[in-house]
């Protein structure tokens, strides 16, 4: 099955002819790039990055070194998230307004170089969250050619991993408003604080994780296996002091683990139902 599935993959990808990615270097992104480099030719496919408010410097930084080992041709957009009208105030539909002014951004480049389509990197399994976001990806005709042929992400990471790939087995990521509850008010310097929390998480050698900023407090997710890490009281006390440096007052441990869209769980169903697609 997963055979087939790339097969379609690759035969809508050439379809396209020439494509500007929208390229973040994670595992669905990085993926894709490389089908479209394989299917298309280096000069039919166009890697473009954000740099944005929402994505921590490393992550930024590997996305350049992956395209340069994809041997990709990349341009690097500015995107400034919270310049928007309402997007510092974290609506539960701050995603849509977001990816409407990135996309836009993606398709203004796809035209100016001379692209035809905006293809991104949503797969199959990411229709069971609540994605506002993908609802703006739709409105603006952008192409989601993983989800289009039923890739889910085991399958993508299980592809990646025979196509020798560096991130198939890279941790799940997400932009860092995701870890903030709807309705705080968010700033470029609690931005920053979230990411050099998540960077000394990195550095410990947690693997898959989230710092979610409420007010003063930071509740961390770690992977189930992970939380007995936590009963060691010197780690405890190493984290308690460089997040307190950071300027959190309170941290605590989530005994639910890591999960994907955890701040939407407080969401009614009437809310996720407006965004459903």
């Amino acid at each position: 099955m997963l055979e087939q599935k790339l097969d379609n993959l690759k035969q809508r990808i050439v379809e396209l002819k020439r494509v500007v990615v929208a390229f973040s270097g994670g595992v669905d992104s990085t993926f894709l790039l490389k089908i479209c480099l394989d299917a298309l030719g280096r000069d039919h496919v166009l890697a473009v990055t954000a740099h944005s408010e929402a994505i921590s410097e490393k992550e930024f930084m590997e996305s350049q070194g992956l395209a340069n080992l994809l041997n990709a041709k990349q341009i690097i957009i500015q995107s400034e998230e919270l310049n928007i009208p309402g997007i510092s105030d974290n609506p539960p539909e701050r995603c849509y307004f977001c990816k409407r002014e990135l996309f836009n951004k993606f398709i203004a480049v796809a035209r100016d170089e001379g692209y035809y389509f905006v293809v991104e990197g949503s797969n199959f399994s990411d229709a069971e969250d609540f994605r506002p976001g993908m609802v703006a990806i739709q409105e603006l005709g952008i192409i989601s050619p993983l989800k289009e042929v039923g890739l889910t992400k085991d399958e993508i990471r299980k592809a990646s991993k025979e196509m020798g790939l560096p991130t198939w087995n890279k941790p799940s990521y997400a932009c860092l408003f995701s870890r903030f509850p709807y309705g705080e008010k968010i700033t470029r310097e609690k931005l920053k604080r979230v990411s050099q929390a998540e960077d000394f998480l990195r550095d410990l050698g947690f693997y898959q994780f989230r710092v979610r900023s409420h007010g003063d407090l930071a509740r961390i997710e770690v992977l189930p296996e992970e939380i007995k890490r936590f009963f060691e009281q010197s780690l405890r006390d190493t984290i308690t002091k460089a997040l307190r440096k950071l300027g959190f007052t309170y941290i605590t441990l989530d005994m639910a683990g890591y999960r994907t869209g955890s701040m939407n769980e407080e969401l009614k169903e009437e809310d996720r139902a407006v965004w459903k697609n």
